[in-house]
């Protein structure tokens, strides 16, 4: 959800409703500016009236990274939007050519993008597992091609291809 706050237009980026003792009801609600980008925390009392901005959200893909900007383009139209590191944040730790994304548009400005729930890596670098201990869940830390390290299993090499969560960053099976 986008509002008009202080005659500038904010992403609603998470919102809590309070009732404190024998006070009156507010929602706390951390908003960040489309303009400068910046997060603020918001209290809106239970009677102030909010200006509601439309968002529109288009499917798209990561083509590559151009310098420290992304550049994702919609697979029908062949339309390219070059987003900043901020508004691409810590999605970029999932971004391989091609990875479909959601992307949120606010009076066609991109907010925000969206990732589906899981994505396939290939493992860059895998240190060999160590043998014995195969009672527990033994894991082991590995690289993949975008720079993160996510525990897998020990069996798990370097070239291979794995199923990683893009919530939480966890490893989920091979692909």
């Amino acid at each position: 959800m986008a509002v008009m706050h202080n005659g500038d237009v904010c992403v609603v980026l998470e919102t809590q409703h309070r009732t404190p003792g024998n006070l009156r009801a507010f929602v706390q609600a951390t908003l960040r500016s489309v303009r400068s980008g910046k997060s603020s925390d918001v209290r809106f009392s239970s009677t102030e009236r909010v200006d509601i901005v439309p968002l529109f959200a288009r499917k798209m893909e990561f083509s590559y990274k151009d310098g420290q900007d992304f550049v994702f383009t919609d697979p029908e139209d062949f339309e390219t939007v070059t987003l900043s590191p901020e508004v691409v944040g810590d999605a970029k730790n999932y971004l391989v050519d091609n990875t479909p994304v959601t992307v949120t548009f606010v009076e066609e400005r991109a907010v925000q993008i969206d990732l589906p729930a899981s994505v396939v890596l290939t493992v860059s670098d895998a240190p060999e597992g160590i043998r014995g201990d195969s009672a527990n869940n033994v894991q082991k830390s590995v690289t993949l091609e975008t720079g993160i390290s996510v525990q897998v299993p020990l069996f798990i090499n370097t070239g291979e291809k794995i199923k990683v969560d893009t919530r939480t960053g966890k490893y989920m099976e091979r692909a």
